[in-house]
C-alpha cells in the first residue's frame, strides 16, 4: 500500500512515486508504512519529552468532531427536520484485550460501540466496553450533536430515534427540557399488556375469522411505578399472527398533531432499521469488526478509520451514484464494482494515464462517477 502510486494520487500526494522522499530508503513510498500506522494506533495520547521521539499522535476530539462537521457541510440549506438514530451492536473481541468483558445478550466478549446516523450519514462512531446498559453515554452525546447542529441550523427540529434501549428517564427528560423530540421503542410489561386487553382480544378475534395477521393502533398516557418521574405519550400496536400475539409499544414526545399513530410506528419509528443497515455495512463490507489490538485506544482509531472509509463511501453514493443503477448499492457492492476494478498505470514526467477495460460491465456508471467528481471543486 505504501508504494501505491494511484492510491498516493487519490488522497493529494502531490509526489505519487514517493521521488523526492528525503531519506533513501523511503524514496519510492508516497504513503505511510505499516510501522508508522502502529506507531499512529499505539502511541498513548500523553507524551513526554523522553517517549515523543519517532511517536505518531491523532487528536480524538478533532476526529470526533469531523464526522459532525461533515454532515453539516453536506447541506446545501437547513433541513426543516432530521432524525438521528441511535443503535448499540456487538464487536467481538479476539482475545485478552483491553476493556474484556462478556456480554450476556450476545453470549460472547465484545466492544458494544454506539453509533449515530442521520439517514445514510454516520455521525458518532464510540467505541464502549459492554459492562454496561446500550444507552450509556447516550444522552451526553445527543447533547453535544444538537449543540453543534443548532448553532448552524436553530430552527431545525430535530428527534432522536432508538429501540428500547434507550427508552431511559435520563435521555428523555433532557430531550424534553431542551425542546429536542424523541421517538423510543418501549419494552412490553405486564402493565402495558394490561392497557390494551381489548385491541388484543380485537385482533385475535379478527384473526380467528380471516387467517390474516391483524393488527389495531392506539394511543394513552402512561407512566411506570419508579423510574419515570411524568406520564408520556405511548403508541401501542397490537398484532396478532399465527404464532400468537405479537404487541409493540413507543414512547414519544411528538405532538399530536404531528402524525396519526399508525404513520408515526410504521413510517417514522419503523425505519430506523436502516440504522442497522448501514451498521451491517460498516462491519461486513468496511472492516469495522478487525478491532484486535490490545489497548482501546488503538482500537479506537480502527474503528474510527473504517467509519471514515463510511463517510467517504455513502457521500460517494449521495452523490454521484443517486441516478444510476448503483444507487442504493452497499458500500461492498460499490468497492467491488468500481475501485476494485483491473486498470493499467502509466506514469510520465508530468502525468499519470490509467487506462480502464473497455468492457467494464460498468463502464457507463464509472464514467458518470467521474464526470460528477469533477464538478466539485477541490478542497485543500
Amino acid at each position: 500500500m505504501a508504494t501505491d502510486p494511484l492510491l498516493a494520487l487519490a488522497v493529494g500526494k502531490r509526489d505519487p512515486e514517493g521521488r523526492d522522499r528525503r531519506r533513501e530508503q523511503d524514496q519510492g513510498r508516497p504513503l505511510a508504512s505499516d510501522s508508522t500506522l502502529n506507531r499512529l494506533e499505539l502511541t498513548p495520547e500523553t507524551l513526554y519529552p523522553e517517549n515523543c521521539y519517532w511517536k505518531v499522535r491523532y487528536h480524538a476530539d478533532r476526529i470526533e468532531e469531523l464526522f459532525v462537521t461533515l454532515f453539516l457541510e453536506s447541506y446545501s440549506q437547513p433541513p426543516a427536520e432530521i432524525m438521528l438514530d441511535f443503535d448499540a451492536t456487538d464487536d467481538p473481541l479476539h482475545g485478552e484485550q483491553e476493556g474484556r468483558f462478556f456480554h450476556a445478550y450476545y453470549d460472547s466478549y465484545c466492544y458494544l460501540p454506539l453509533y449515530v446516523f442521520c439517514g445514510n450519514q454516520l455521525l458518532v462512531t464510540e467505541l464502549r466496553m459492554s459492562d454496561r446498559d446500550a444507552s450509556d453515554g447516550a444522552t451526553e452525546t445527543l447533547a453535544y450533536l444538537v449543540e453543534r447542529i443548532r448553532a448552524r441550523w436553530p430552527q431545525t427540529r430535530i428527534i432522536a430515534r432508538a429501540d428500547s434501549g434507550f427508552a431511559r428517564k435520563k435521555l428523555m427528560a433532557w430531550c424534553e427540557q431542551n425542546n429536542v423530540y424523541y421517538l423510543l421503542g418501549l419494552a412490553k410489561n405486564t402493565r402495558l399488556l394490561q392497557k390494551i386487553g381489548k385491541e388484543l382480544v380485537q385482533v385475535r378475534e379478527r384473526f380467528q375469522a380471516t387467517q390474516h395477521a391483524s393488527r389495531v393502533f392506539t394511543q394513552f398516557h402512561w407512566r411506570t411505578l419508579k423510574s419515570w418521574t411524568r406520564t408520556r405519550r405511548v403508541i401501542a400496536k397490537a398484532k396478532h399472527l399465527a404464532k400468537g400475539p405479537n404487541p409493540r409499544f413507543i414512547v414519544t414526545n411528538l405532538p399530536q398533531r404531528y402524525t396519526e399513530p399508525r404513520r408515526l410506528y410504521e413510517h417514522h419509528y419503523c425505519a430506523r432499521g436502516e440504522a442497522e443497515n448501514r451498521i451491517k455495512e460498516q462491519q461486513l463490507d468496511l472492516f469495522a469488526d478487525r478491532i484486535s489490538t490490545h489497548t482501546m485506544r488503538a482500537n479506537q482509531l480502527r474503528l474510527w478509520f473504517s467509519s471514515i472509509g463510511y463517510v467517504l463511501l455513502s457521500a460517494l453514493r449521495r452523490i454521484t451514484l443517486k441516478t444510476t443503477r448503483m444507487a442504493n448499492a452497499t458500500c461492498g457492492t460499490i468497492r467491488l464494482r468500481l475501485l476494485k476494478i483491473g486498470a493499467q498505470i502509466k506514469l510520465s514526467v508530468r502525468r499519470m494515464f490509467i487506462h480502464l477495460a473497455a468492457a467494464c460491465p460498468y463502464k457507463d456508471v464509472f464514467e458518470h462517477v467521474l464526470r460528477t467528481l469533477r464538478q466539485y471543486p477541490i478542497r485543500s
